[in-house]
């Protein structure tokens, strides 16, 4: 059998593609991944997603996406994406140790977040943890709150959970931001950011959620190596309620009261499987003509080409439009 449209992903992307293709009465095959439904899977509460004035849980906003696909026609297949093969058509996309046809294909195979890798952080994930501030910066209304990246997304981050939080940190891992200047004078110009530099979060704590951080700090300044426990305490920033851990020659740990922890050191897109798929230099898809890729028949959709927005709502809505592209596009090699 070959498929009019293979969607290769099950995010707020793919799953909106496949709504429109199969209400175009083109006949789809979703490879949608043995842990379907990308990155809201691991969202708790979503009030930004619009029709939900209440909010809604991001899984069970996912089952309904996927539901809605199901009910027009389109066929899932819950397994791993291996390769594709788009040198010839019918292109050939292999799911697991089955192969299956399509005249078109949509990639959508999202990104997904770089991770801390400390202890206790992926378990903190959606309580108290997060990798986007215009999603969750209303839940931290009044706390105080870490930024952890030195680049402009983090200065960005930061200066979105100002609106809400009561102490906005931008901790980064040298002693020199990455972010652009002007990104920089912002950040520094807001009152109610404060920089916390040369530490790394070595643990995530809590028991329901983010309760506090252990921090292994490395000064610039070395006299702090030679200062006691409670002066240490002292010059570390009041907001935090230091606890003194432990320091060795070249470092000290901390434990510090915090709220919430945002990750923003970057995304890594999920492109590294498409051998001939053009990429830009921080590896996400190039879009050439409406959502095309490089390959005639191959569209591209969501956060696997969008560096910048990485919503779900902009996925859904880059979902759509590859859709229609590849609904006009069939109708041409017709």
């Amino acid at each position: 059998m070959t498929y009019d449209v293979i969607i290769i992903g099950s995010g707020p992307a793919g799953l909106t593609a496949s709504i429109y293709t199969t209400r175009a009465d083109l006949k789809t095959l979703v490879i949608a991944g043995g842990k379907w439904g990308g990155q809201l899977m691991l969202t708790t509460l979503v009030e930004n997603f619009p029709g939900f004035p209440e909010g809604i849980q991001g899984p069970e906003l996912m089952m309904n996406m996927r539901k809605q696909a199901e009910k027009f026609g389109a066929e899932f297949v819950d397994e791993d994406f291996v390769e594709a093969d788009f040198s010839k058509k019918p292109f050939r996309v292999k799911a697991s140790d089955k192969t299956y046809e399509a005249k078109s294909v949509i990639i959508a195979t999202g990104a997904d977040t770089r991770w801390l890798g400390a202890p206790g952080e992926a378990e903190k994930i959606g309580r108290g943890v997060s990798s986007c501030a215009p999603c969750d910066a209303a839940f931290f209304r009044d706390k105080n709150v870490i930024v952890v990246g030195g680049g402009d997304s983090a200065m960005e981050e930061a200066l979105v959970l100002t609106k809400f939080a009561k102490n906005v940190t931008i901790m980064h891992r040298s002693d020199a931001l990455k972010a652009s200047e002007i990104m920089q004078k912002r950040a520094k110009d807001n009152p109610k950011i404060n920089f916390f530099y040369n530490a790394v979060i070595e643990q995530v704590n809590g028991d329901q959620k983010v309760e506090s951080i252990r921090v292994k700090v490395n000064p610039s300044d070395k006299s702090l190596l030679s200062k006691t426990a409670e002066e240490i305490e002292k010059i570390t920033p009041a907001i935090f309620s230091p606890k003194f851990v432990s320091k060795d020659k070249d470092s000290i740990t901390l434990d510090l009261k915090v709220d919430g922890v945002f990750v923003a050191i970057g995304h890594m897109p999920n492109t590294k499987v498409f051998k001939d798929i053009e990429l830009d230099e921080h590896g996400f898809i190039k879009v050439h003509d409406h959502y095309l890729t490089n390959k005639d028949g191959v569209f591209v959709a969501g956060d696997v080409h969008d560096s910048h927005y990485k919503q779900a709502i902009t996925a859904a809505g880059y979902g759509c439009a590859a859709a229609l592209e590849v609904q006009h596009w069939l109708e041409n090699q017709e």
